[in-house]
C-alpha cells in the first residue's frame, strides 16, 4: 500500500477509535448516566444535568486544539497523533473503572467531569492531524476524496458505539445494563487503542510538514500566525459549521432522549434506528466527497445545509409517529442528506484555506471552537427548548438561523479545489 492510503487508512484507523470513545460517552450520558451519577435529581433535570456533562467536552476541545495545534505544527503531525490517541483511550477506560455516586458520592459526577475534559482535550487535537495526513498526502484532485476517509471515523464511531449499546440493551436486563454492563462499552476501548496505535506507527509524516521543516520554516508560535494572517478566515470557517454541528448532535444524541423520553420508543429501536442511519451516512460520505472533486467545496457543503435546515421538522414528525421504519427514514434522511454532504467537504475546505506551517493549528481552532460554540449546547438547548415550549418549531428557527449564517460564512471563503495545495496557500495569505 502507498503512503497515500496508508496514511488516509491510518487516520481513518484512528479517528474511528477516537469517535467511538467519544461517542461512547454521549450515549451513556442519555442512557444511564443521568441515574448513576446523578440519582438525587428529577430525571428531566438529571438528563440536563448529564447533558451539560457532554457539553464539558466541547468546551475542552479549542484547548486540545490549540495545544496540540502548536506541537503539530512545530515538531510534526504524526507524534501528536499518537499522544492524542492514547489520551483518549486511557480516559475512557477510566471512565469504565470510575465508582459511580452511590459509591463515592459527589466525587463521582466531579471525577466523571473531569475524565470528559480529559477526552476533550484528546478528541481537540485529533482531528486536525487526522485530516492533515490524509489532505497533505492525497494527489492533487483527489483531496476531497482522501480526506473523506479520516471523516468516516464520525460514522464509524458512531456505528460502533451505538452497535455496542444496542448489543448491550438487547442481550441484558436494564438492572444489569446499569449495575455493570455499561462499563463493557468503556472498556473494550483499551483493545483498540493498542490496534490504531500500531496502525498509525506505520505510517510517515506529512510530506507538506517535512517540506517545511526541511527549510526550518515552522511558525515560531503558529496561533499568533493564525491571528495575524488569517484571522478573518479562521472566523468565517467557524461561522461554516454552525448548521453542520447542531444538526449532527441535535440527530444523533438528542433524538435518543426524545424518541425514548417524549415518544416511548425502546432505548434498543432507537439505537438500531440510529445504527441504521449512521450506516447509511458512512457510504454516503465518500460518494459526495468525490462529487466536491469535480465541482467544488462550496455547493456540495451549502447544499447538505439547505436539506439539513429543510429536514428537521420532518426528521421529527416521524420520529413522533413511534414507528421504528418511520424513525429510521427520518433521521437516515438527516444524516445523509443534510450532515454527509457538509462532513464529507468540511477537512478539504477548511485546509485549502491555510498555509502548511500555521495549517494545524488553524483548522484545529476552527474546527473545535464550532464544536464548543454549536455541537455542545446543542443536544442541552434542544432538550430544554421542547421541554419548555412542547413543539419543535422554535428548534425549526433556531436551525434555519443557523443555516444563513453557514450560508454567509461559506460564499465569504474561497473555492481552492482546482489549485494545487501550495497554490492554494499562497492564495489564502494573499487573501
Amino acid at each position: 500500500m502507498n503512503q497515500c492510503k496508508r496514511a488516509a487508512f491510518g487516520s481513518l484507523a484512528g479517528t474511528t477509535i477516537e469517535w467511538y470513545d467519544f461517542f461512547i460517552y454521549g450515549q451513556a450520558a442519555v442512557l444511564v448516566f443521568d441515574k448513576l451519577y446523578f440519582p438525587g435529581l428529577d430525571p428531566s433535570t438529571a438528563t440536563l444535568v448529564s447533558l451539560g456533562t457532554l457539553g464539558v467536552g466541547f468546551l475542552a476541545r479549542p484547548v486540545g486544539g490549540v495545544l496540540f495545534g502548536h506541537f503539530g505544527d512545530r515538531v510534526g503531525r504524526k507524534s501528536v497523533l499518537i499522544v492524542t490517541l492514547l489520551l483518549m483511550g486511557v480516559a475512557t477506560a477510566l471512565v469504565g473503572l470510575l465508582p459511580t455516586a452511590a459509591t463515592i458520592g459527589v466525587w463521582a459526577p466531579i471525577l466523571l467531569v473531569l475524565l470528559r475534559l480529559v477526552q476533550g482535550i484528546a478528541a481537540g487535537g485529533e482531528w486536525g492531524g487526522a485530516v492533515l495526513m490524509a489532505v497533505e498526502h492525497a494527489p492533487e484532485g483527489r483531496r476531497g476524496l482522501y480526506e473523506s476517509l479520516p471523516q468516516l471515523g464520525v460514522p464509524l464511531g458512531l456505528i460502533a458505539s451505538t452497535g455496542v449499546f444496542a448489543l448491550l440493551s438487547g442481550t441484558m436486563s436494564d438492572e444489569a445494563l446499569l449495575a455493570w454492563g455499561w462499563r463493557i462499552a468503556f472498556l473494550a476501548s483499551i483493545v483498540v487503542v493498542l490496534v490504531g496505535l500500531f496502525i498509525r506507527l506505520g505510517v510517515e509524516e506529512s510530506p507538506s510538514f517535512v517540506w517545511v521543516k526541511q527549510r526550518s520554516e515552522q511558525a515560531r508560535v503558529p496561533l499568533l500566525e493564525v491571528f495575524k494572517h488569517a484571522k478573518w478566515t479562521t472566523l468565517l470557517t467557524i461561522g461554516s459549521q454552525a448548521l453542520l454541528s447542531i444538526a449532527f448532535y441535535v440527530t444523533t444524541v438528542y433524538v435518543l432522549t426524545y424518541a425514548r423520553d417524549t415518544v416511548g420508543i425502546s432505548r434498543t429501536e432507537s439505537l438500531a434506528a440510529l445504527l441504521i442511519a449512521a450506516t447509511l451516512d458512512l457510504i454516503a460520505i465518500p460518494c459526495w466527497a468525490a462529487i466536491s472533486d469535480r465541482t467544488g467545496r462550496r455547493q456540495v457543503f451549502l447544499d447538505g445545509a439547505i436539506c439539513a435546515a429543510m429536514l428537521v421538522y420532518p426528521m421529527f414528525w416521524l420520529v413522533d409517529t413511534g414507528d421504528f421504519g418511520s424513525v429510521t427514514a427520518g433521521i437516515s434522511l438527516m444524516l445523509v442528506c443534510g450532515h454527509a454532504p457538509m462532513h464529507a467537504t468540511l477537512a478539504s475546505f477548511l485546509a485549502e484555506q491555510f498555509v502548511t506551517r500555521m495549517r494545524y493549528s488553524a483548522i484545529s481552532l476552527s474546527y473545535q471552537i464550532s464544536g464548543a460554540l454549536w455541537s455542545g449546547p446543542a443536544p442541552l438547548v434542544a432538550a430544554a427548548l421542547l421541554a419548555a415550549t412542547r413543539g419543535v418549531e422554535i428548534l425549526v428557527g433556531i436551525m434555519f438561523c443557523a443555516l444563513g449564517l453557514t450560508a454567509v460564512s461559506v460564499r465569504g471563503l474561497q473555492e481552492t479545489y482546482r489549485n494545487r495545495l501550495d497554490d492554494a496557500q499562497q492564495s489564502a495569505v494573499a487573501g
